[in-house]
């Protein structure tokens, strides 16, 4: 038990060191690594995978609010087109197949994830017109970026289609209990045209808010297995706390290196899911 669960700490780290740096909450790296590696339950492991959102948010919040690299406007902001989408997808999940929606939003992503390559540059706020939407939330701001050691000025563009998006992987997230991290970072950098740094700090920020939201459901269910969830809180907790630091000093086009193939990989297992190629 001591091997299997220090094993499973070690597995965490990296969880939370990729979560951190790409927003995505380690839940990709969890889930499959519990359930394939060590023989967890499904149950178990998305469990333990909640526990590990809410750890990687928890791990580099701090450093990255305190850095003013979060944008907590633009945060709460479309974490209410999350909330709306995901009391929607409750609703409508005897209509219609989640199947099709698997196989929309995965050729969703893999569109996105071709806009990022095609992407060369960060945008600077005179590149991108900042809506009347955005301006009447005063969705900008600026941070310093350790990369290149200059201050970042920038604002959103696009509020309503990156609005849209996150209400889209809201209604996925109700109705097929999988998690949007990469949505919410498409949404701000592609749609948005923020910095990819900021899409990828507000979204740790999000997800932490998701996730504490919904512990307290799996919880009831008995899904969280302290003997797992443990050693995953800690090692993701560790983890994002060194990854926080490690964002930072990255250059935007290269966390936009390691983004794009994670996005590919989620793409594919959207489709593969919803064709039936997994039943």
């Amino acid at each position: 038990m001591i091997t299997l669960s220090l094993e499973i700490l070690l597995i965490s780290i990296l969880a939370g060191i990729v979560g951190s740096v790409l927003g995505l909450g380690g839940g990709i790296i969890v889930t499959p690594a519990l359930t394939l590696l060590f023989g967890v339950s499904i149950e178990h492991a998305i469990g333990a995978s909640i526990i590990s959102v809410i750890a990687t948010s928890s791990g580099s919040a701090i450093a990255y609010i305190r850095d003013r690299i979060t944008n907590m406007r633009v945060g709460m902001f479309l974490e209410i087109a999350t909330t709306i989408g995901a009391i929607t997808g409750a609703f409508i999940g005897g209509i219609i197949a989640p199947d099709l929606l698997y196989i929309i939003f995965g050729l969703l992503l893999i569109y996105s994830a071709f806009n990022m390559i095609k992407k060369k540059s960060e945008g600077a706020a005179g590149e991108v017109s900042m809506s009347p939407a955005a301006k009447k939330l005063r969705l900008e701001g600026s941070y310093y970026d350790k990369a290149i050691k200059q201050d970042v000025p920038y604002h959103a563009g696009n509020v309503y289609g990156g609005f849209s998006v996150m209400y889209g992987a809201g209604i996925v997230s109700g109705l097929l209990g999988i998690g949007s991290g990469s949505f919410k970072v498409l949404a701000m950098d592609v749609f948005m045209k923020l910095p990819l740094k900021v899409s990828t700090a507000t979204s740790n920020f999000m997800m932490g808010v998701t996730g504490a939201a919904s512990a307290g459901v799996y919880l009831l269910r008995g899904d969280i297995d302290p003997h797992i969830a443990g050693p995953v809180a800690l090692g993701v907790l560790a983890g994002a706390t060194i990854g926080a630091q490690i964002m930072q000093r990255l250059k935007s086009k290269t966390i936009r290196l390691l983004f794009i193939p994670v996005l590919v990989y989620v793409a594919v297992q959207m489709i593969w899911e919803g064709v039936g190629l997994t039943k």
